[in-house]
């Protein structure tokens, strides 16, 4: 368009029509389109984000994030819960299919008497109750080459072995089947991986509330190992929960009720961290622990700026004395086929995820072991009847500083109710206490 200005009179010609305006009306169309320039510039400006802009999306992205995520990890965390709910009641199904196959449950710290004697090495009389369930829980073939070892080959010969049936001691970490991981027996929760430790496991027996005589039984000596009276005697009192060492239970034991009494307990395994739960501390010997079982907490071992560890310095049962590189691997849940207390047992004297004390610097004595998980806020427990029950930290447990349960003890006599309220009552068979469910 080309625009001609003559005088006060205007020229406009545009696709060869000439059109006349005056001056006003010329200023006006120029205005206007003045107008409609800074209108368009305002609408791309709009198109774009200024930095206070982006700074408040980036600052509501944060926010939501903030507010999400946590919810995403509850999230995650309820399904991994749900998931060692599921594996827990898995292992109660395969208790009572073992009970309907052999009128018994498996032993803790069973497997073959006398087992030290020849060239093959034994097991030593302390395989727990894990491994007597495997086929009940879909693991027919590791099953098989613990029992079975001296198989024949496909071709009619027989299998090298240098292991003896039913396995050798299970804390032997050049057995395959004893560092075998096995996932129905590990909580999702858990991250405890990989060595020191051999195959881990996060369910421990009940055995019950009290503690004398709790890591043999009846059985004294070994190779060979014979019935002790002194013992038989002392375990009658103290055996009080569904698993007893080196003695097999039954439903008809647990005069209780089933619904009413604990068989298994969760526990966390340990990280290397010196944590209370999963790490026991050397203890002070029988007498000065039985009758006191929170001797480490009112002996100040436990480091009073992070409660859920142990002082620094203090002698716990994982760390290395001269020549013992073992006890890297005496931590709970660290031998999933071991039968001693400390790897594979639990009782209810000290509420859940309470601190672990051995008795003495050994882990193959008994200890207070209370069960621990990953979870917050509790523990999953097992009861008799094959239900699966989530327990807190908070559950009455009368007095932790209360006498165990041992013969010729008053006021803490054999038969008498646990000191340790619900939950001791919890883990008791037959001793008569009235359990309410709806307190758990």
């Amino acid at each position: 368009m080309h625009q001609a200005i003559l005088g006060k009179r205007c020229l406009v010609y545009h696709l060869g029509i000439t059109v006349e305006l005056s001056t006003s009306a010329m200023a006006g169309a120029i205005l206007s389109r003045s107008a409609l320039g800074e209108s368009l510039m305002k609408k791309m400006r709009k198109n774009g984000f200024t930095l206070v802009e982006l700074l408040v999306v980036i600052a509501i992205i944060g926010v939501l994030v903030g507010l999400l995520l946590p919810a995403v990890q509850a999230a995650r965390e309820a399904a991994r819960r749900m998931s060692c709910s599921n594996n827990f009641k898995q292992i109660g199904l395969a208790l009572h299919n073992y009970h309907s196959a052999y009128n018994k449950l498996p032993a803790q710290k069973g497997g073959s008497n006398n087992a030290n004697d020849g060239s093959l090495g034994g097991n030593q009389l302390r395989l727990g109750w894990l491994p007597a369930i495997l086929p009940f829980i879909e693991q027919q073939g590791l099953w098989e080459q613990i029992s079975n070892p001296l198989a024949i080959n496909t071709d009619g010969t027989l299998r090298a072995t240098p292991w003896p049936g039913m396995g050798p001691a299970p804390w032997r970490s050049d057995y395959t089947p004893w560092i075998t991981e096995l996932a129905a027996l590990r909580c999702p929760s858990d991250p405890g991986t990989g060595l020191p430790a051999l195959g881990r496991t996060n369910y421990a027996a009940c055995q019950g509330d009290a503690v004398e005589y709790g890591e043999v039984g009846a059985w004294g000596g070994s190779n060979p190992f014979v019935i002790n009276s002194g013992y038989a005697e002392q375990i009658r009192a103290s055996g009080r929960g569904m698993f007893i060492a080196r003695q097999y239970t039954g439903f008809r034991d647990v005069l209780d009720g089933l619904s009413n009494t604990i068989a298994a307990g969760e526990i966390a395994t340990d990280l290397g961290d010196r944590d209370i739960r999963t790490a026991p501390i050397d203890g002070p010997g029988s007498a000065p622990l039985r009758d006191n079982p929170s001797w480490a907490r009112d002996n100040d071992k436990i480091d009073p700026e992070r409660p859920q560890f142990w002082r620094s310095g203090e002698n716990l049962t994982t760390d290395n004395a001269a020549g013992d590189g073992a006890r890297a691997s005496w931590a709970r849940g660290f031998h999933w086929a071991d039968g001693e207390m400390q790897h594979s047992g639990m009782n209810t004297i000290l509420s859940p995820n309470s601190e672990t004390v051995s008795r003495t610097t050994a882990d193959s004595t008994w200890g207070i072991y209370p069960p621990s998980s990953r979870h917050q806020g509790g523990v999953h427990v097992l009861m008799g009847d094959g239900a699966v029950k989530f327990i807190t930290d908070s559950i009455e447990a009368g007095n932790s500083r209360a006498h165990t349960v041992y013969k010729d003890h008053s006021p803490s006599n054999a038969g008498s109710q646990s000191p340790y309220g619900l939950w001791g009552a919890l883990g008791t068979k037959a001793n008569k206490e009235i359990v309410s469910l709806d307190s758990i």
